[in-house]
């Protein structure tokens, strides 16, 4: 795979991830970790929304979300998922396909308490992808919340996150003339060996 120019450099997708993660940090103006996450629901009918990217493991893409969300029940329900990221200030973008696997343990709870204070009891307060009467009542719910749980909630059981161990990433960067240059890592299955090819833009 010599063709490959300096931007796309090395066989692990993971690594190639976490620096052009890095490399948007730097020019991104806001959340450079935004993620489009993509799902399904039970009758076949597509869903996407913004999450934020959370960490980059040697084999998967981690985030986190409430378990009563919609997105949450589409992950449970199809157990795959997939995302693109993209960041305008470097025109390029990553996009991942494959199975989803729930995080409830123990790194979960490491990252609830790193959250602010704040968040963490908007997580309590907050049932996620329900009807709100108003903002009002919303406000008045994380002030109960805060009176009974305190300065240091614990993650409740409703609140954690999900693993995307992918099959597919593809990596795209902005070329002159609209001819982008664009790789493909692929595999059957998760633990498998990548299979890596030159996509025509």
């Amino acid at each position: 795979m010599s063709e490959r120019n300096g931007i796309f450099a090395g066989d692990d997708p993971f690594e190639i991830a976490r620096r052009w993660l890095a490399e948007a940090e730097k020019t991104e103006p806001n959340d450079p970790n935004a993620i489009a996450l993509a799902t399904v629901d039970p009758d076949g009918m597509p869903n996407a929304r913004m999450v934020l990217l959370k960490e980059i493991e040697p084999d998967g893409f981690v985030f986190y979300t409430n378990y009563h969300s919609a997105k949450a029940r589409e992950l449970e329900s199809a157990g795959k998922a997939a995302f693109v990221m993209h960041w305008k200030s470097l025109r390029r973008q990553v996009r991942v396909r494959g199975t989803i696997i729930r995080e409830d343990g123990a790194k979960a709870d490491e990252y609830f308490s790193s959250r602010s204070l704040k968040s963490r009891l908007g997580a309590w307060a907050s049932r996620q992808s329900e009807p709100l009467s108003s903002r009002t009542a919303l406000m008045a719910e994380v002030a109960k919340v805060t009176a009974r749980l305190g300065s240091n909630p614990p993650r409740p059981e409703f609140w954690g996150g999900y693993r995307l161990i992918p099959v597919e990433i593809e990596f795209w960067a902005d070329g002159a003339f609209r001819l982008h240059d664009r790789f493909q890592w692929r595999r059957e299955s998760p633990g498998q060996n990548w299979i890596i090819q030159r996509l025509n833009p």
